[in-house]
């Protein structure tokens, strides 16, 4: 029979010890966020729907977003057994620079409308992080600004052509002259995606008011401060705004965009430039034979083509097609630390993250970005320890087979040959 007696209140204190509190309320709900859906809840609940249904939603019946999504989900993982990995290393070396995690921030436009320190926001964090910055053509900071807030990292600039080509030229000179290293030269916006949340809530540049919206907006306040009462956007590229995201696009982009225009940009960069929204294994071919420094396999983020490929479904087949000495990166639908090294080791050289920088930066500006990288960091480290292994470069097919719905995808993954 148990013994029992009177608790002592010593050993109580000893057993037991009351939380601090955390007075910080940014710092009270980023700390309880624990994975980037959390990050996502918190995003939804203090953002206006217009501007959170831009970052969240994506073309059509968002197929594109939703496969992508799920081939992560549908990964299994193989780990070695009796391989300590006390200690890990996340750092690489991509396009000629190191990168202290396998990825960057992508380039996302209008983001001071999601939350007001926009790509300062970004660029700083990634900045103390040790990761690249990805500044996009349609970002709503300059791209001066974007250095001066990441003055010692890795600045990249993504790049639209422009139906007004010297726009795109002059984009280019200016991002040289400031120091950014890499170019995202893209190829999949000859004409805007037809996002349907977008035309449904109305959102447009710069937000209209309407019933709807103030009303949603009552209960978001913070948000509203805050976009009235700091500077006014500015956009890296367009002078004039006023309409959709989808008529501002299909105002902008050029669809006649060809080689010949690759051709320019490249004599005009005197960087790494490298393609992205590459979606066959014809293309990615055809682009390294052109000479370019690498290609990023990427939907948009399902934001244009709805049903186009699934680029992590895509990537073994471009691996062995390009061999092992071309730079292939990879976007879309990168919600978890173990997305990325599933990418890792099925081929990629290296990955980047898009809606997962946005939730953070929605659910607490700079704080809620280093949250995120955080999040991501401690996902990577985890899943590489209890892989087994100290390093991206141990990572190799045989880690991981992809699965669609449960079914293995033929000749890739752990009963590929694909060689890295």
């Amino acid at each position: 029979m148990v013994k029992r007696q009177l608790p002592n209140p010593a050993e109580i204190l000893e057993l037991m010890s009351f939380k601090k509190p955390e007075f910080d309320g940014r710092k009270r709900r980023l700390d309880a966020a624990l994975t980037i859906s959390d990050l996502r809840t918190i995003a939804k609940r203090r953002t206006p729907k217009a501007a959170f249904d831009y970052t969240d939603g994506a073309a059509e019946g968002e197929l594109s977003l939703s496969r992508a999504r799920q081939a992560f989900e549908d990964v299994e993982f193989h780990p070695g057994i009796l391989k300590p990995a006390p200690d890990v290393d996340t750092s690489v070396e991509i396009l000629g620079g190191p990168s202290a995690l396998p990825f960057a921030i992508a380039p996302t436009g209008f983001t001071r409308l999601m939350q007001t320190e926009g790509e300062e926001a970004g660029a700083g964090a990634a900045g103390a992080a040790g990761i690249p910055f990805t500044l996009s053509t349609l970002g709503t900071t300059s791209i001066e600004g974007v250095k001066a807030a990441n003055p010692h990292g890795r600045n990249w600039f993504q790049l639209y052509v422009m139906r007004d080509r010297e726009i795109s030229y002059e984009l280019t000179r200016r991002a040289a002259a400031a120091g950014f290293d890499t170019l995202q030269f893209t190829v999949d916006t000859p004409v805007a995606g037809a996002r349907l949340r977008d035309k449904r809530n109305g959102f447009s540049i710069p937000p209209q008011l309407t019933l709807g919206t103030i009303i949603n907006a009552i209960p978001r306040p913070w948000w509203w401060y805050d976009f009235l009462t700091t500077p006014k956007l500015e956009f890296a590229s367009l002078s004039t705004t006023g309409g959709t995201v989808g008529e501002l696009l299909d105002a902008a982009m050029d669809p006649t965009i060809s080689y010949d225009d690759l051709a320019v940009i490249r004599d005009l960069w005197p960087g790494k430039i490298v393609i992205k929204g590459v979606q066959n294994v014809e293309d990615s071919v055809r682009l390294k034979d052109a000479g370019v420094d690498g290609i990023v396999l990427s939907n948009h983020g399902g934001r244009q083509l709805d049903r186009a490929p699934i680029p992590f479904h895509l990537l073994p087949k471009v691996r062995q097609a390009v061999g092992d000495d071309f730079t292939v990166m990879i976007d879309t639908g990168i919600m978890n630390g173990a997305d990325i090294v599933a990418a890792i080791a099925l081929g990629a050289d290296f990955t980047m993250i898009g809606r997962a920088y946005l939730y953070g930066l929605m659910a607490g500006g700079r704080q809620g970005v280093d949250r995120t990288i955080a999040i991501l960091r401690t996902e990577i480290e985890r899943t590489m320890r209890l892989l087994g292994v100290s390093s991206l470069a141990e990572l190799e097919p045989g880690h991981v087979t992809q699965l669609q719905r449960l079914v293995p995808v033929a000749g890739v993954g752990a009963e590929a040959s694909v060689v890295r």
